[in-house]
């Protein structure tokens, strides 16, 4: 179980791409805060910027009215990082294998199968509206 948590940052994006730039600004400046190394900041970043990129074009589908929430905790261990967006959601265990073979070619699951072998934790809720990301440092 995790101990309490310390909310760092908690940003409401634009349902726009340029929001990865004010993402990528906030993990640059959490990595510094916290003097992350190398590996564990480009796991974060990767990871994130992912999972606000799915956020403003899937789940928002790219609709300025809406907006992606960005929130993130630190606890003992490291940083608990969730994104959501207020789209119809949907059933992340219905993303198909991008690892088999009928698969490869097509689109689709690839950024969440990136985020859940990066991630130390990645779960859906709300639906799939909300992933939250564990990274222990």
């Amino acid at each position: 179980m995790r101990a309490e948590t310390d909310l760092l940052y908690h940003e409401e994006l634009a349902s726009d791409e340029a929001s990865i730039k004010t993402v990528e600004r906030i993990l640059h400046d959490l990595s510094s805060r916290y003097s992350l190394d190398e590996d564990c900041h480009a796991k974060i970043l990767v990871c994130v910027s992912e999972a606000v990129h799915n956020a403003i074009v899937h789940g928002n589908r790219c609709d300025n009215s809406k907006t992606v929430s960005l929130k993130i905790q630190e606890y003992q261990q490291g940083f608990r990082i969730m994104v959501s967006d207020q789209g119809k959601g949907f059933d992340p265990s219905r993303l198909p294998d991008p690892t088999a073979e009928h698969n490869k070619q097509c689109c689709g699951g690839r950024g969440v199968f990136i985020i859940q072998r990066l991630a130390d934790e990645c779960n859906f809720s709300d639906h799939g509206r909300t992933v939250e990301l564990v990274f222990q440092r």
